[in-house]
């Protein structure tokens, strides 16, 4: 047991990961074992590197994409395309737990890092590689990217209003696809520990991990042959349960999850007992298909009330309630500020704020690490891994690596 105020060792302390990743899938899972201590090599394109890179340059001429996901990794320039280049990823790999991969269909065959490629020549190695649809189907060549992946899922279908689907504003497929990831590569981990197991090969898909997402919905029309419709703030499971408008210019959310919180609703917080004991109200599937009338009679009660009044009584009396807030708001959040969710990360233009992540493990401070330049470890980890300095000035020479020191 630790000592009393002893700070653990991280969980993935020891583990080393291999990134050929791009755009927020791939660097979301490895971003997620970093934050749990793994070292993250993360491989680049001498060019440019991650194409994230340059979305755009608000993080003080870096992009908010990047900055958000690549934290706590080294970044090595490595031309892949060589066989110089491609010698020395492997002698990355010789020394490495794990290699994440999400790139273009075929990519992987190309280089010769295919699962059966990989048991081969690193038999010990969890490869997990990322990719839109998964094999053997007729979409499996496609590039799929965030949001294909929502609208060949139906995501787009269920989100936004009748006639106007949208996509989810988060990146919900990449992110949710990454820590598949992430978990895969834990699953993994914990066999070779616990089981002795060797290497592992793991492959997520984009639209796999949101059909998965969608499970709701599917098992909904499968049973019902019902399409349901989106319904913007609201949901076609419950009701009530939506946004509705104050009185004094703000947007209140309020919902209810069973037939006893209806009955709190309609009697504590409207004040209506005739809804309360209207048969077409009694159960949530009457509710549902009443949620027009009710949502009349709510929005009617709303206006009427500013959100401070609202959000008191909904407390009292025991009902779900929100604010609606914008990006802006949840900067300044007091429930991130008062409970100290906010630290600052180096980055290639200096600190800059960042959100711990959502775990929170007992005698475990996450390491927020900086966001990597391109090149900005290549020299450091090739010496590291073996390379002498002729061999390093070698690919120097040929442009096949990039550093951002020297």
């Amino acid at each position: 047991m630790a000592a009393q105020g002893a700070v653990d060792p991280a969980p993935l302390a020891g583990v080393t990961v291999v990134a050929l990743e791009q755009a927020v899938s791939a660097p979301m899972c490895t971003r997620t074992l970093a934050d749990l201590g793994a070292r993250v090599l993360k491989v680049e394109n001498p060019d440019g590197g991650d194409f994230a890179r340059h979305y755009d340059d608000v993080v003080e001429g870096l992009a908010a994409h990047f900055v958000w996901v690549n934290r706590g990794k080294e970044s090595v320039a490595l031309n892949l395309k060589s066989p110089a280049g491609m010698e020395v990823l492997h002698r990355l790999l010789d020394h490495a737990d794990v290699l994440v991969s999400n790139l273009a269909p075929g990519a992987t065959a190309r280089l010769g890092i295919t699962p059966t490629d990989l048991a081969e020549q690193h038999p010990d190695l969890i490869a997990v590689e990322i990719d839109g649809f998964g094999a053997g189907g007729p979409l499996s060549g496609k590039r799929a990217y965030d949001l294909l992946a929502q609208a060949e899922s139906g995501v787009c279908a269920v989100t936004g209003l009748p006639g106007a689907p949208a996509k989810p504003g988060p990146p919900v497929a990449d992110v949710c696809t990454g820590l598949y990831a992430a978990i895969s590569i834990l699953a993994m981990l914990a066999a070779r520990e616990q089981r002795g197991r060797r290497g592992a090969a793991v492959s997520v898909s984009l639209f796999d991990t949101m059909t998965e997402v969608m499970g709701y919905q599917l098992t909904y029309t499968r049973h019902s042959g019902i399409d349901q419709q989106p319904l913007g703030m609201s949901s076609p499971a419950v009701a009530p349960y939506g946004a509705y408008p104050t009185g004094d210019g703000q947007t209140v959310v309020l919902g209810t999850t069973n037939d006893a919180e209806w009955q709190r609703f309609a009697r504590e917080l409207l004040r209506r007992p005739d809804l309360a004991e209207d048969s077409r109200f009694q159960t949530n599937p009457g509710r549902v298909r009443h949620r027009a009338v009710l949502d009349a009679e709510i929005g009617a009660w709303c206006a009427r009330h500013d959100l401070a009044h609202l959000q008191r009584a909904a407390d009292t009396a025991g009902i779900g309630n929100a604010r609606y807030n914008t990006p802006s708001e949840v900067l300044v959040h007091p429930q991130l500020t008062d409970r100290d969710r906010w630290r600052r990360i180096d980055t290639p233009v200096g600190p800059i704020p960042a959100l711990l992540p959502p775990p929170i493990i007992a005698g475990f401070d996450p390491p927020m690490g900086a966001v990597p330049a391109l090149g900005e470890h290549t020299i450091a980890v090739l010496a590291e891994f073996g390379l002498t300095d002729d061999e390093i000035d070698f690919l120097r020479l040929y442009g096949l690596i990039a550093s951002a020191v020297g």
